[in-house]
């Protein structure tokens, strides 16, 4: 994959940006979650490639990028709409993985602008079943991560051992998050404003699910995906979904994975994103 890598300053921030296809083709805009970086998207990527214009970022604060929003997923995709703005992006598929979905779905409602969006492997903070998820003792680092100050001082200088606990926990392959990958997300939390980064966005869950109380009816089309071995009625996230305004819904199961699809499964997500934007194209 030919990757081409830039900075791009948006607002307060300076963006990493990877991008690869050609910049005519059918833009999809890849967002990360919690604790990885735009390194994440690279399976995907290769596999996109020469067929789309991809486009991978560092969220703030995180990896090569800077600044910091305050965790709020309104105001972090605010800084992607400007991002999307500046890179003269039309149609685009906006593509949300954990708390990358979180924004995903918050640039969903605030924006028309989005050709559709797509949501994978995370509960929206105030929207079904976001409640049963919060009281699931296995989410047990929802509520550490929100304690101020406590998760970095327990954290510092120990990110790949933190790390690797998720991942080996949550992905229903471990080893398909790779030693170099694993490195490099520790690497793009190493400092202690990337930690703080990180744990904001946990700690701005109680504000965006008051941001996200609003139930209007939004037309943008909308996937919902999940990994097959991840833990959770897809039935139930689909019906929150629509409770919350979703009209044009689409959910679907990725085979053979558990919570990182993006990696775990990265010809099944491709083929089944690219496919919906297709279909969705055609229907519009």
């Amino acid at each position: 994959m030919r990757e081409r890598h830039s900075q791009l300053t948006v607002g307060d921030a300076s963006i990493h940006v990877v991008e690869a296809g050609p910049a005519g083709a059918p833009s999809f805009v890849l967002l990360h979650g919690w604790p990885e970086s735009w390194l994440a998207w690279r399976p995907v990527m290769t596999r996109a490639e020469p067929d789309a214009h991809v486009v991978a970022v560092d969220l703030p604060g995180v990896g090569e990028s800077s600044g910091s929003t305050g965790g709020t997923k309104r105001d972090l995709a605010r800084t992607v709409h400007d991002l999307v703005t500046a890179l003269g992006l039309e149609d685009v598929t906006l593509v949300g993985h954990d708390v990358g979905g979180m924004i995903a779905y918050a640039y969903w409602r605030m924006f028309g602008d989005l050709g559709r969006a797509v949501i994978m492997d995370v509960a929206v903070p105030g929207v079904a079943p976001w409640a049963e998820v919060e009281r699931n003792p296995r989410i047990w680092h929802f509520g550490l991560h929100q304690v101020p100050g406590l998760p970095e001082e327990l954290v510092r200088g120990r990110q790949r051992a933190y790390f690797d606990f998720f991942y080996d926990a949550l992905a229903a392959d471990p080893a398909r998050i790779e030693p170099e990958s694993r490195r490099a997300y520790a690497a793009a939390y190493a400092s202690d404003a990337a930690l703080t980064a990180g744990f904001d966005w946990y700690r701005a869950f109680p504000d965006d699910a008051k941001d996200n109380a609003d139930t209007t009816e939004v037309r943008t089309p909308l996937l919902y995906l999940r990994g097959d071995h991840e833990p959770g009625d897809l039935d139930a996230y689909a019906a929150g979904l629509r409770e919350a305004g979703a009209s044009t819904l689409e959910c679907a199961r990725i085979p053979g994975a558990g919570h990182f699809t993006p990696e775990e499964a990265p010809d099944a997500v491709w083929s089944t994103v690219s496919r919906y934007a297709e279909r969705s194209r055609r229907s519009s």
